[in-house]
């Protein structure tokens, strides 16, 4: 059984898929097929495999972070629109 996927590309991607394409004599969608199947496999396998769920895990983790600021911080629409009109009111020198 088949699915059906709609991409959306850039044009820059999508001529450089296409190019690839040409060069190995395959349609541009058998191509990016393939490619896919074959990303998507290796990826079951990392997950199957002893520590891939952990490595996968880690990985994913290694982008979660902390931020601190100075002054505390309000995230209310209302503050920040009264921060924004003071901020548009008060002059600014022009460099």
């Amino acid at each position: 059984m088949g699915h059906t996927l709609t991409l959306e590309l850039s044009d820059q991607a999508f001529e450089v898929i296409q190019r690839q394409a040409e060069a190995n004599g395959v349609p541009v969608e058998s191509l990016v097929s393939t490619f896919l199947e074959q990303q998507s496999e290796q990826m079951a396998q990392l997950l199957r495999s002893t520590g891939g769920r952990q490595a996968a895990r880690t990985k994913f983790e290694h982008h979660f972070g902390t931020l601190e600021l100075a002054d505390p911080t309000t995230l209310d629409n209302d503050s920040i629109d009264a921060d924004l009109a003071v901020e548009y009111a008060s002059a600014h020198p022009l460099d």
